[in-house]
């Protein structure tokens, strides 16, 4: 097995969660993490200055979308990602598996077909040059290229995705070349508990810097979620991190901290935003509502963000109906602040060995 280009410490652990820190080559982040999704390059409608101003340390971008455009050469030729985004912490990139599974996607055993969503040109997608996209971007960490399947799906189905999965992480961990960039690996079998441990001892068998739990929160009840999420963890090497892919609901976070996963990822804070809706301590709140017309009370009055010291809901209600994208802006702002708050506050129970406070709060109001 080749030397591992990143190093995962854990700080505390108090049962089956824990505090750790990632040691990459360029970066490093505490974790748990929670990372914003800038697909092409930025979060939708909000610039990455001000997610370096909340405390954000990892930010996600993907490989689909930016080899299609700009192009993985142009951002290379431009320094890479850290300098063609203006991010000066962490990036993860995801290889793309997901996004294909939405389009009308052919894959064989070499690699998957598609077209672009953006011309309808012809492109292919295969182990080896999703590996070499991301290392000509320049992320912290990449992801193997990997067979998503939404839920429910056969057994057949399942095997197919499971084992080309396996198939394609070989190939992607013998492409990949740059030493300065840690290669995840990730683990299918949708929510059937057999296929989930086959996956998990072929994918640690290959080894890598850390273990993605892909598949979930694409149509499966949230119980059999977190089910699987805990099978998964109860079996994951202790000494790596645990990457929760695309779920990112205040409840699932606190419940999958508590299981043992280390990073989360998930486009959700900034999308509800860009529909009028604010997570706040008193649970969603739609600033759309018509009692807010006149209001002068702040989103949410425990928050200490720009969005809540200095807007009204009067203004909020207002911007919905006149200038969505200013309110799209204050209310990602607002979402993103409280999702750095929720993961401090899992720190914050890990190191206190208490998770009782913030389930109890994501029970009563994001349940």
């Amino acid at each position: 097995m080749t030397t591992l280009s990143g190093r995962f410490e854990i700080l505390k652990e108090s049962g089956s969660y824990r505090n750790g820190r990632f040691l990459g080559e360029r970066h490093s982040f505490l974790t748990p993490v929670f990372m914003p999704v800038g697909t092409r390059g930025s979060v939708r409608l909000f610039p990455h200055d001000l997610l370096d101003q909340i405390g954000f340390e990892v930010v996600l971008a993907n490989t689909y979308h930016m080899m299609l455009r700009p192009g993985a050469d142009v951002v290379a030729k431009l320094g890479g990602l850290h300098r063609f985004s203006g991010w000066p912490n962490a990036i993860l990139t995801d290889s793309g598996g997901f996004q294909v599974m939405s389009l009308d996607a052919n894959f064989d055993l070499d690699g998957v077909s598609f077209r672009s969503v953006y011309d309808g040109a012809k492109a292919y997608l295969t182990p080896e040059n999703a590996v070499r996209m991301q290392e000509l971007l320049g992320s912290d960490i990449a992801m193997v290229l990997d067979v998503c399947t939404m839920l429910p799906a056969s057994t057949d189905q399942l095997k197919e995705a499971l084992y080309l999965t396996i198939s394609w992480a070989k190939r992607s961990k013998a492409a990949h070349n740059r030493s300065d960039q840690s290669l995840f690996g990730i683990v299918q079998g949708g929510t059937d508990a057999t296929l989930r441990k086959i996956s998990i001892e072929a994918t640690c068998e290959i080894g890598f810097d850390g273990y993605a739990i892909g598949g979930l929160a694409v149509g499966e009840e949230r119980s059999l979620t977190l089910e699987t999420v805990q099978l998964c963890c109860d079996s994951l090497p202790q000494d790596a991190p645990r990457y929760l892919m695309g779920v990112g609901d205040p409840y699932s976070i606190v419940h999958a901290v508590e299981l043992g996963v280390d990073m989360f990822d998930c486009v959700a804070p900034s999308r509800v935003a860009r529909h009028g809706v604010g997570w706040t301590s008193n649970g969603k709140v739609s600033v759309k509502q018509a009692r807010y017309v006149a209001s002068e009370e702040p989103l949410d009055p425990n928050c200490e963000c720009d969005t809540c010291v200095r807007y009204p809901m009067a203004l909020l209600n207002h911007l919905f109906k006149v200038d969505p994208v200013t309110l799209g802006v204050l209310l990602t702002r607002h979402n993103l602040t409280f999702m750095k708050t929720l993961i401090s506050w899992c720190r914050k129970a890990v190191e206190e060995g208490n998770f009782n406070d913030p389930k109890r709060f994501v029970e009563t109001y994001y349940s």
